[in-house]
């Protein structure tokens, strides 16, 4: 089984168990936690995934790191995953559990890349036309891109909405291009 359905499948599995037993914020709070942790350990996430560490380490790594942090039924996860030899999953397992989060919630993220720094008043608009566009609440990260020239660029999934400056230049480009060959 590939990696990314295994981790899609102990994600669902979470989201499911949360919802049905009513401790959905307390595991979202958990999982943040076990993100940051993993984010800002490399040596961790190595040890998480390497087939030298027997699985009994590998729990008793997790439970002293995650001690105090995270909740009993967070630590059976934990161990279930463990136990089953995904722990080196676990970025994958939280991003996924992040992503049928959003789409049971009703979010999507949107990638906005500007030419210059949006106002707010700039960002509200936009960010209220995608949410008309798509019919759901959308999550924005928004970053700078100064090659644009002008303009802005949204991503939505596999969607990339393009008005920037430097992407009508190269349609321009293309079209004047195929007119004298």
């Amino acid at each position: 089984m590939s990696s990314l359905i295994a981790s899609r499948r102990y994600a669902l599995s979470l989201l499911s168990a949360a919802v049905e037993g009513n401790f959905l914020e307390q595991v979202v709070g958990e999982l943040e936690i076990i993100r940051e942790v993993l984010h800002n350990s490399r040596d961790l996430v190595h040890t998480l995934r390497s087939p030298v560490v027997k699985g009994d380490k590998k729990i008793k790594i997790l439970e002293e790191v995650f001690k105090g942090l995270v909740g009993d039924k967070m630590f059976v996860f934990l161990k279930l995953v463990t136990r089953k030899k995904r722990a080196g999953q676990l970025p994958e397992i939280i991003d996924e559990f992040q992503s049928l989060l959003d789409e049971k919630r009703g979010i999507v993220n949107a990638e906005i890349k500007s030419a210059t720094l949006l106002s707010d008043e700039q960002t509200a608009e936009l960010i209220s036309r995608l949410e008309s566009y798509t019919g759901k609440r959308v999550r924005a990260h928004l970053s700078i891109n100064e090659s644009f020239i002008g303009g802005v660029s949204v991503k939505i999934g596999d969607t990339i909405f393009d008005g920037t400056i430097s992407h009508q230049l190269y349609k321009l480009r293309e079209t004047l291009l195929a007119e004298t060959a």
